[in-house]
């Protein structure tokens, strides 16, 4: 995993196949600016708001994530000894960054009902339960911030971060659930502006939410089985370097550290390949 900051440091993680814990920011000669070797398992990154100095940015581990903010890392202190957050979902609107929260090691296939609110302020962190499970292309944010999870009653559910509390419920598919193979096709959903685009694989369908109105605004047929999705605008998924020294410093987070998509808005489309879901 790479993530060029906007001050031309590099955000990275060191491993190998068998083992990986720690994750690092060098700076444009490659020397180690800072560096966690806590982050046990990383796997996933998601940008949340700027800092006053720094881009934060937060990496997904077994024992709690770590955040990357004023030019150094930070552990965020978890109560389960095993607490797996690798699909994180952040917004530059919003210090808070949304993830997914696994607590069975020897879990084949997990299915979480809780995601969790890490706030990269102060390394504190809160779960929500939605009484319904997800998978790791459930989380997306919406257009102000908020948290945005698909489960698996079909509903796509608004959470205040702040609060923590679920503002909304908008019925958007049938009931499903992720198939025993993760790479079998299954739900999606990557957000626009004030439109979520949510897939229904089972169905062959697109579902356009208007968040505004809470409620599907146009449903599409499609021609083939949707896998992934993208979202693309024209616009750079991350700004030019110099709109910093004017304030307008914007990353889009990423649901899954391999994802092939590029969240921004506009038309939506799927493609193939995946890099496994961060078990």
């Amino acid at each position: 995993m790479a993530l060029e900051l906007t001050d031309g440091t590099l955000f990275t993680t060191q491993g190998t196949e068998e083992e990986r814990h720690t994750v690092r920011v060098l700076d444009k000669d490659g020397a180690v600016k800072a560096e966690t070797t806590d982050c046990p398992g990383v796997h996933g990154e998601a940008a949340a708001a700027p800092g006053a100095s720094t881009d934060t940015v937060m990496a997904g581990c077994e024992n709690g994530p770590v955040t990357y903010r004023g030019g150094t890392f930070h552990k965020v202190a978890v109560a389960d000894a095993y607490a797996r957050s690798g699909n994180l979902a952040g917004s530059e609107r919003s210090p808070i960054v949304l993830g997914d929260y696994k607590v069975d090691e020897d879990a084949e296939q997990e299915r979480p009902t809780r995601v969790a609110l890490f706030d990269t302020r102060d390394g504190s962190h809160r779960l929500v339960d939605l009484s319904s499970s997800y998978w790791f292309r459930s989380l997306a944010r919406g257009p102000e911030g908020e948290a945005l999870v698909l489960t698996y009653d079909g509903k796509l559910n608004v959470i205040d971060v702040e609060s923590g509390k679920v503002v909304r419920k908008i019925d958007v598919i049938q009931p499903w659930e992720e198939k025993a193979d993760w790479q079998e096709a299954g739900p999606a959903i990557k957000v626009a502006g004030s439109s979520a685009y949510v897939t229904d694989a089972q169905n062959k369908k697109l579902h356009v939410v208007d968040l505004t109105k809470g409620e599907v605004a146009k449903t599409i047929d499609l021609p083939q089985t949707p896998v992934e999705l993208a979202v693309v605008t024209g616009k750079p998924e991350a700004p030019a370097r110099e709109e910093k020294a004017h304030g307008h410093v914007s990353h889009e987070g990423h649901d899954h550290a391999h994802d092939d998509a590029a969240p921004s808005g506009g038309a939506p489309a799927d493609a193939g390949g995946h890099g496994g879901p961060g078990r």
